[in-house]
């Protein structure tokens, strides 16, 4: 009796050991089921669908802040709960690179809706303001006053200078 306990308590701590072994390349972000203010990030594949396999502790770094994350069949809740409208940065660092997401998550009547971000428009927006003001003299106190709208915008809402950045060097690693 007491061999056939050990092998059972030895087979159980064997796969709780190999718990974590599928790499998260990408993932999906929607409102918890509980309506509580939090997010849940969905392991995906390269196609968006949901992966069930993955199981386990796995690091993302929130807006700035490092921190383990629990996936029990592929969902895992952030612990944080959003107050307002913000903007968050994913980032989940594996073997096989960075990979990384800016959403804006609108907040009303207490509910979540995440909207994914592309990198190239944070880049764009401003170069295309540039131009335009260098194309035509007049728009230059305009450009300015959008330009600090721009960046007031995205300071207010939770996207500072350093994660701007970050957003856009990891955009544009992900596309070369």
């Amino acid at each position: 009796m007491k061999p056939i306990f050990f092998l059972l308590l030895l087979s159980l701590i064997g796969v709780s050991g190999f718990a974590q072994n599928a790499d998260i390349n990408n993932f999906i972000v929607k409102e918890s089921l509980l309506k509580n203010s939090k997010l849940a990030i969905i392991a995906a594949d390269s196609l968006e669908n949901p992966l069930e396999n993955i199981n386990g502790q796995y690091t993302f770094t929130v807006s700035g802040f490092t921190q383990p994350v629990n996936f029990h069949g592929g969902i895992a809740v952030l612990p944080l709960q959003l107050e307002r409208s913000a903007f968050v940065y994913l980032k989940h660092q594996n073997d096989k690179g960075t990979h990384s997401k800016l959403l804006y998550v609108y907040k009303k009547d207490g509910t979540l809706n995440p909207y994914t971000i592309n990198s190239l428009w944070l880049i764009l927006f401003p170069v295309v303001v540039i131009f335009l003001a260098f194309a035509f003299r007049k728009f230059i106190i305009v450009a300015v006053i959008l330009m600090l709208v721009f960046f007031y915008f995205n300071h207010s809402n939770g996207l500072n200078v350093s994660t701007f950045f970050e957003t856009v060097f990891d955009g544009l690693k992900n596309m070369f």
